[in-house]
């Protein structure tokens, strides 16, 4: 798939659901992707907002891209308007701007940048969201190291 394109009214799931805004991707269109579900997208809204995302199930067969709150209200809609969105395959597997400061610390430590290469892209992904939250640079670096050895730690228990 090259790029999938709709227009599309803004859905919201249940408050017991998470209550996320979405938008609904068929599952033929993503059984076009290379990675089927796994595959991390670009989502460009009405021309005007572009971020990356990834696949979620609907429970029906097909899948939903969340759109946040923040995007909701940066494209002055709410759920109920009609959208126009494109979805492309994102080019970087990891799908999330990496820090500088993880870049830097797992630069100048193999031990971590060996630990943190054999990781999931998904581990990866949540270990970032976990680092990019903490304000405090030193928080960051402490707690990435945390959570890259914690993951090895929780990988070799199941083995």
């Amino acid at each position: 798939m090259n790029v999938f394109a709709d227009e599309q009214v803004i859905g919201q799931l249940e408050k017991r659901k998470g209550g996320y805004f979405y938008l609904i991707v068929p599952a033929d269109a993503v059984d076009k992707l290379k990675n089927k579900r796994l595959t991390r997208l670009l989502c460009t809204v009405d021309k005007k907002l572009t971020f990356q995302c990834g696949l979620n199930h609907l429970g029906d067969g097909n899948f939903f891209v969340i759109l946040s709150s923040k995007n909701v209200k940066a494209l002055n809609k709410v759920a109920g308007d009609t959208v126009y969105f494109e979805l492309t395959e994102d080019p970087d597997p990891l799908g999330v701007p990496m820090p500088e400061v993880l870049a830097a610390l797992i630069e100048q430590d193999e031990v971590l940048k060996s630990s943190f290469e054999k990781m999931s892209l998904g581990k990866k992904r949540s270990i970032i969201h976990a680092i990019t939250r903490i304000k405090d640079v030193d928080k960051q670096v402490s707690n990435a190291v945390k959570l890259i050895n914690g993951g090895l730690q929780l990988r070799r228990k199941k083995e």
